[in-house]
């Protein structure tokens, strides 16, 4: 009886070892963690380097026209407001003439007067012999100055009481340094009007990047008040200073004029200025892990995880070029790969 009980165990032990020993599978291999993972393919695709700016909206500085007030007076009305449409011809602003220009007019007027008269005269002694032709010549041209000095006055409204400034252009009113009841000097700026259809934008790059811009890189402009507009244009002009005020260089890009009823003037704009182009390997950002100085993906082989060295350049929205021991066509893992550590089984998912 004892006998047939030994043969029982060995024969249970056997079947034991048999179920472990079964496809060449150990049971250290049995009990070894695997993690679920996602991989993509490495492959080769030229990538563009991009530069971010910001900046804003701003109207074309050739063309912006300043009107200024032609004498001293006060502004009695003013119809325009900052930020206005206007017309060609509509009313801006009412200026009562200082009665020092108006006097200064009015005195003008009376040399023109007493010239003319002196002529007469001086023609007069002539005929009778009694002046000479130059003393005719020099009453003359006195005549012909004061009329001169008379007619300046008058284009710059003097000749006027009251004088009514209008728009030159269609456009928009961008700056007013003029309000009601305001006494004015002569030649003072009162306003600026820019063409609403010529409009540019105004971009600011680090110093340290200014050496990769140029004029005539594409630029993909986006207002950040409406992000679905996106404007395709090219750098006009890459300015050589630093902006006091925000430690940047001005990059300009001109905006076409078809597009610039999409955006209002002062709206924030993000640029993304297109640099070099060149084919590089590139995988999905999420492939790559670590630090900078320190990064790496993970790929598979024969149902193992392998660590690779990397080094990261350029960037897109969802690649990023990669320089190292990877190949077109390698797998690379983009979900799972946080729990992977080198030499780790793992599974493809479904």
């Amino acid at each position: 009886m004892m006998k047939k009980k030994v043969i029982v165990y060995r024969l249970f032990a056997l079947a034991l070892v048999q179920l472990f020993t079964m496809g060449g599978v150990s049971a250290a291999e049995q009990d070894s963690p695997s993690v679920l993972v996602e991989t993509a393919v490495a492959r080769t695709q030229v990538v563009t380097e991009a530069l971010t700016a910001y900046g804003v909206l701003d109207p074309d500085p050739d063309q912006v026209v300043s009107l200024s007030l032609p004498h001293a007076g006060l502004i009695n009305r003013v119809w325009v407001r900052l930020g206005q449409r206007v017309k060609s011809g509509d009313q801006l602003l009412e200026v009562i003439t200082a009665p020092d220009a108006r006097m200064q007019y009015l005195q003008a007027q009376s040399l023109v007067d007493y010239a003319r008269r002196e002529l007469e005269r001086q023609q007069r002694l002539q005929s009778e012999q009694l002046a000479t032709r130059s003393q005719v010549d020099s009453a003359n041209k006195s005549l012909v100055d004061a009329q001169a000095a008379l007619k300046a006055l008058q284009l710059r409204g003097m000749d006027k009481a009251e004088v009514t400034l209008r728009a030159p252009m269609d456009g928009v009113i961008t700056r007013l340094d003029v309000s009601q009841g305001q006494r004015v000097q002569a030649d003072t700026t009162a306003l600026l009007i820019a063409a609403e259809q010529r409009l540019i934008a105004r971009l600011g790059v680090e110093p340290e990047d200014l050496a990769k811009v140029e004029a005539g890189s594409p630029v993909t402009l986006t207002s950040i008040f409406v992000p679905d507009v996106r404007i395709d244009t090219t750098v006009r002009e890459v300015h050589a200073m630093i902006d006091p005020a925000t430690q940047l260089v001005e990059v300009l890009a001109e905006i076409p004029a078809d597009r610039t009823e999409q955006l209002v003037l002062g709206s924030r704009i993000v640029g993304l200025i297109q640099l070099q182009s060149s084919p590089a390997v590139v995988v999905p950002r999420s492939a790559v892990l670590g630090e900078p100085g320190d990064r790496y993906v993970f790929t598979v082989h024969e149902n193992r995880a392998r660590r690779v060295a990397v080094q990261t350049g350029i960037e897109t929205a969802d690649l990023i070029a990669v320089k190292g021991a990877l190949r077109p066509g390698d797998a690379v893992v983009v979900t799972g790969n946080y729990e992977l550590q080198d030499g780790m089984a793992v599974r493809m998912a479904p």
